[in-house]
């Protein structure tokens, strides 16, 4: 079990690295390529807050250390729930195992630029999802996953 939750997380953490290191030396900031057009385009930006923006305008020491916290403390629950944790079911791992490479590979971002690479920007017209990247997509699927698994062993639960 934890084989495999650390290959699923070091495969994301590798695979983000990999993506943003291929945006980084191959594209200017904010250049953009239509993948898709009308609907996808991947589109070099970098995002010093967190989901969102938030807090990008706050003052970037603050920033730092907030952020590398936040991350440390998430990788140590996650790591401290997944060892007490009863369940050892593979919804559960996959999960976790994504949350926890998400989370890396934005922390290691962080550390090297004091800030995280964006890519992927889907909008639909004039409406632009904020650009996002492979460790936020992890970060999003494990987070679903996690809610979808507790809400089918709730139910299973009171059946």
């Amino acid at each position: 079990m934890y084989g495999i939750f650390g290959l699923l997380a070091a495969s994301i953490v590798v695979l983000d690295q990999v993506t943003k290191h291929l945006i980084d030396s191959g594209m200017r900031l904010y250049d953009s390529l239509p993948v898709i057009d009308g609907f996808f385009n991947i589109t070099y930006v970098r995002n010093p807050g967190a989901a969102f923006s938030l807090l990008a305008n706050a003052n970037p020491t603050f920033r730092a250390i907030f952020f590398i916290c936040v991350t440390v403390a998430a990788v140590v629950l996650i790591l401290y729930y997944l060892r007490l944790s009863k369940m050892k079911s593979m919804w559960l791992i996959a999960a976790l195992s994504l949350i926890l490479g998400g989370a890396v590979g934005n922390l290691i971002d962080r550390v090297r630029f004091g800030e995280v690479i964006d890519f992927l920007d889907v909008y639909v017209g004039t409406f632009h999802w904020p650009a996002f990247n492979v460790a936020d997509s992890a970060i999003c699927v494990g987070a679903a996953l996690l809610l979808i698994g507790m809400i089918a062993k709730k139910r299973q639960g009171h059946q």
